[in-house]
């Protein structure tokens, strides 16, 4: 007995030794043979034309459509291949500088981390968001920047333990039920790495734009073109790439050291065919004491010249 199997079809051939078919002639087991071949091949052609039906169903239905959050202009997100290289700070930054620069335009601020909210912190808000006559969540404002962010929701030091579908409903929480009001750019500090969140809200809502953020070391800059390389895969444009924590100024002679190198963002940058925004990580706004020296410095007609000259070399390119 011969088996035959192709997908869900099992074909069996029996040669069996009774004196019937002892008495066929081999043209006659091969006609046999080959005929239980043709009927598999059709069967395969079935089945294939049957998958390509069902992905030409799936692919008519297209990617979600693009909704715009209500009242924002452009939105900017920032976003990084891994934790710990400062996106958030650069988001801040980012966020100030975009406002130092015309400070007749409006500036937002979206912390979609999720797991670990640092929004905050850097600008030194506490409180939970009230609600609008529309039910809607009013940010909270610190240096003329309205800010939203899952750490006004839930206690500081409280871990934040939940699975993927609960973080996509506060992701779309975050993004559907603020009362942003007029806003000419809105600054998302995105989580870091390349999954589910990145992948929804480029999908969900249209994004001018993107920044991503790295340090000079080898592994960070890897993860760094995964994101770019994502991001262009869902045609968000990369505005650029900011290398941040490169420098140590030692305190007392202020020489400064390049510890992991000084040229990895930049080659980076020329292999994406894009710019480096920023590049000395030491002149950032680190903390929220650096934000308040920076308004003030604004206040009084002192430019701080990390946050505006990152604002200026964003702006441009949306």
């Amino acid at each position: 007995m011969a088996q035959f199997t192709y997908s869900r079809v099992s074909h069996l051939l029996r040669l069996s030794a009774n004196k019937a078919s002892a008495s066929r002639t081999p043209t006659e087991m091969n006609n046999g043979i080959a005929s239980c071949l043709q009927f598999i091949r059709c069967q395969r052609s079935v089945d294939s034309k049957v998958v390509q039906e069902r992905q030409k169903q799936h692919m008519a239905k297209g990617l979600p459509k693009q909704k715009p959050i209500a009242g924002v202009k452009q939105v900017i997100v920032v976003a990084s291949g891994k934790g710990g290289v400062g996106k958030s700070t650069t988001a801040v930054n980012l966020a100030l500088g975009l406002l130092a620069n015309d400070p007749a335009k409006s500036v937002g601020l979206l912390d979609v981390d999720v797991f670990g909210p640092s929004i905050p912190k850097l600008m030194n808000l506490k409180g939970n968001p009230e609600l609008s006559d529309n039910n809607l969540m009013i940010p909270l404002t610190n240096y003329g920047v309205p800010c939203m962010s899952m750490g006004f929701l839930v206690e500081e030091a409280a871990p934040i333990v939940w699975r993927g579908l609960m973080v996509m409903s506060a992701i779309e929480k975050l993004l559907r039920q603020v009362e942003w009001g007029p806003l000419d750019y809105l600054v998302v500090d995105m989580p870091p790495g390349t999954g589910d969140v990145q992948l929804s809200i480029s999908q969900n809502i249209p994004v001018s734009g993107a920044v991503i953020v790295s340090t000079p070391q080898d592994l960070a800059l890897l993860d760094a073109r995964r994101g770019a390389e994502m991001f262009r895969k869902v045609n968000v444009p990369v505005l650029g790439l900011v290398q941040n924590m490169s420098v140590f100024q030692c305190p007392n002679c202020q020489h400064q050291t390049h510890i992991f190198g000084s040229e990895g963002a930049r080659k980076l940058a020329d292999s994406l065919g894009v710019q480096v925004l920023a590049a000395d990580g030491s002149v950032f706004c680190q903390h929220q004491s650096c934000v308040d020296r920076f308004v003030h410095h604004r206040r009084n007609g002192k430019g701080h010249r990390a946050p505006q000259g990152l604002g200026l070399r964003s702006s441009p390119k949306l």
